[in-house]
């Protein structure tokens, strides 16, 4: 038994969340890149490893592959392995001296200097043939040869020869490929990287009700109904389409238009008060069609390359079947009734809540993860969740893994207009994106800071941010006051920014009414059905439909963690780039915060990242306008308006060819 033991340090292993307690986010597909400080007293020669292996979802234990580190210097090492499959992934260091090597190095820099090395000769013999008794047992039989040969000819009298032979190339291989590892030092946790599919960084999203389908304000939409608009969606540029819950609505305490407690015959109530007579969570409301309305719903959506995000709520109205049947998952006043839910001083008078972390919690949480499960089983794999800061960390770290271990396909995104820390907590324990505050920033400083911290590591490791301008319950004092300008300028800004973007119905027209000293909207949707005129005069779906366009065209704008942002000479306007690490597509934003006046800026235009020679000239092609030109030096010109208030120019580089000019595209 060997007594001596290893002494490589290992520090810094990077990326590493929170000392390994949650997995850091990629993408199937992805190159992971695994850093760490390597480094051992003394002048060893280290080799150093990442171990890693995808845990599959049957949970059943596959192999570790290794993966050979590279010095990068002052102690710094790197390896990538490919993320080729969606689902989770363990990585790990391990280090270790290499005795051969390091003897080989004393040994030539002794000779190099005219010691007698008779001695390290036979230290190396020695070296040798250990290594070839692991090349034996390893079935390596060349290796095993001349690993025996040349520890056999150390043990002789020194000789250039000998030297030669110590130092040869193709030994330090071999003898590298069975190395002692009785000192290696392995980093003492394992971590994990989560790969998501695609969907989970880039999309763009379009929310509507399909109980408001019909137009008319007055008929209550049906799937079929819905159908007719996956067209509308298709041809706006939107490839996922998010619809409100889908469930039977309570009657008890049913909000009537506006929120208002009392109710009038018709009144259809909140979406989000589930669970009456008809079902709970896994029933569809009647008056939307049959469940499999709903899987035909969802097929004809993957036919105009739509997929579907359902809501996820976990709440209850005070009809919900779980109330009689299950009284036990619910917090209960003193005198018997069951708490509503409440934000004071807002109270939702026909919304009850679990008791998360109550004594019944297991079946309660078994039961949810269920409901999840079901959906997918109908063919679901996107979840908004309504509100997850206000169920506890604990219950979502295990209901995503719970869900992702066996369909690691599934993506969440969580609805958390929270305090900062909550929402990256969630953030940590899986939610595959997340809501932001950019519905909020307005102003050049503002933006840029926000957006870099969302975008930039250590956040983008585990947090991806989807952009909304606005939602079904926010319609933002900007967006009130801006008039069309403000609405296209914002969904620029969403569409640019980010890879994940989304808006409500509603915002192609531009519609602003909102209550008065409030950030709702006037009649708003969630309580009553709408008549939409989706061919209003003074939208803006041309220029949703290019923004759309423009990122389904070039890479960059797919992408999460490659925002840069630059200089601009106009605190009204923001410039930034996006661009792949390969330069393939190359991307210059600029965006006017003004929705009322024109605005011209003096552009500082990012050459040396673009790859560009200062006095080399470039194409641009505004992808909004269709126009190209021809730029050359730092400095570029733009004005913006209300009417065209962001210019989206692809960058493309000028290549030699034998008989003329073309371009990099």
């Amino acid at each position: 038994m060997n007594s001596r033991i290893g002494s490589v340090v290992i520090e810094s292993v990077r990326p590493e969340l929170d000392g390994g307690r949650f997995a850091v986010k990629r993408v199937e597909g992805d190159t992971f890149t695994v850093e760490a400080d390597l480094f051992k007293e003394g002048h060893d020669v280290l080799v150093a490893i990442v171990r890693w292996r995808q845990i599959l979802p049957t949970s059943q234990e596959t192999s570790w592959s290794e993966v050979p580190m590279r010095s990068r210097g002052n102690d710094l090492w790197t390896a990538e392995f490919p993320l080729a499959r969606n689902g989770r992934y363990q990585y790990t260091v391990e280090a270790w001296p290499d005795l051969v090597a390091t003897w080989a190095s004393e040994l030539k820099r002794k000779v190099d200097a005219g010691r007698e090395v008779r001695s390290e000769l036979l230290e190396g013999a020695a070296l040798l043939e250990g290594a070839a008794g692991r090349a034996q047992a390893a079935g390596f039989a060349e290796d095993h040869r001349l690993l025996t040969e040349s520890s056999r000819k150390l043990k002789q009298p020194p000789s250039p020869e000998h030297i030669a032979i110590a130092l040869a190339p193709e030994l330090a291989l071999a003898a590298a490929r069975h190395a002692d590892r009785s000192l290696s030092t392995r980093y003492d946790r394992v971590l994990e990287v989560f790969a998501d599919r695609e969907r989970a960084r880039t999309g763009a999203w379009y929310e509507f009700f399909p109980r408001s389908a019909v137009r008319d304000g007055r008929t209550h939409g049906t799937f079929k109904d819905a159908e007719a608009w996956l067209p509308y969606i298709q041809s706006l540029g939107f490839d996922t389409v998010y619809l409100p819950p889908i469930h039977p609505i309570g009657r008890t305490a049913r909000k009537g238009k506006n929120n208002s407690l009392k109710t009038e015959p018709g009144d259809v109530g909140s979406p989000w008060a589930i669970g009456s007579a008809e079902g709970g969570h896994k029933a569809v409301h009647p008056e939307l069609g049959t469940l499999e309305d709903f899987r035909h719903f969802l097929k004809a959506a993957e036919a105009h390359g739509i997929e579907v995000a359902l809501d996820v709520a976990f709440q209850c109205s005070p009809d919900h079947p779980y109330v009689k049947e299950h009284p036990e998952w619910f917090l209960h006043r003193p005198d018997g009734t069951i708490k509503t839910a409440e934000n004071p001083p807002k109270r939702y008078e026909d919304i009850v809540n679990f008791d998360w972390m109550g004594p019944a919690r297991e079946a309660l949480w078994a039961e949810l993860a269920s409901v999840v499960l079901h959906w997918v089983d109908q063919g679901v794999r996107v979840f908004r969740v309504d509100n997850p800061h206000t169920k506890p960390l604990q219950f979502w770290a295990w209901l995503i893994r719970k869900v992702q271990d066996v369909h690691p396909g599934v993506v969440f995104l969580s609805e958390a207009f929270t305090r900062p820390k909550v929402m990256k907590a969630l953030a940590k324990v899986g939610f595959s994106q997340s809501y932001t505050y950019f519905t909020w920033r307005n102003f050049k400083q503002e933006l840029q800071e926000y957006l870099e911290e969302i975008t930039s590591p250590p956040v983008s490791e585990y947090f991806r941010g989807n952009l909304w301008p606005n939602t079904p319950d926010i319609l933002p004092e900007m967006l009130q006051r801006s008039g069309p300008g403000g609405f296209r300028l914002r969904v620029a800004l969403a569409a640019t920014l980010s890879s994940s973007y989304g808006m409500y119905c509603g915002y192609e027209l531009c519609e602003d009414r909102g209550l008065h000293g409030k950030e709702e909207y006037l009649d708003s949707e969630k309580y009553q059905l709408v008549a939409w005129d989706l061919d209003r005069p003074g939208n803006i779906r041309g220029w949703i439909s290019k923004l759309n366009a423009a990122r389904k065209q070039h890479r960059a704008l797919q992408l999460y963690g490659n925002l840069e942002f630059h200089v601009a000479e106009n605190e009204h306007i923001v410039f930034y780039s996006k661009r792949t690490k390969d330069g393939s597509s190359q991307v210059l934003v600029a965006v006017s915060l003004d929705p009322h006046s024109p605005q011209e800026a003096i552009l500082h235009v990012p050459l040396a990242a673009l790859g560009i020679q200062p006095d080399e000239t470039y194409q641009v092609h505004e992808l909004l306008t269709d126009e190209r030109r021809l730029w050359q030096g730092p400095h570029s010109q733009v004005m913006l308006t209300p009417e065209q208030p962001a210019a989206i120019w692809a960058v493309y580089r000028f290549r030699r060819s034998e008989q003329a000019f073309d371009y990099y595209e």
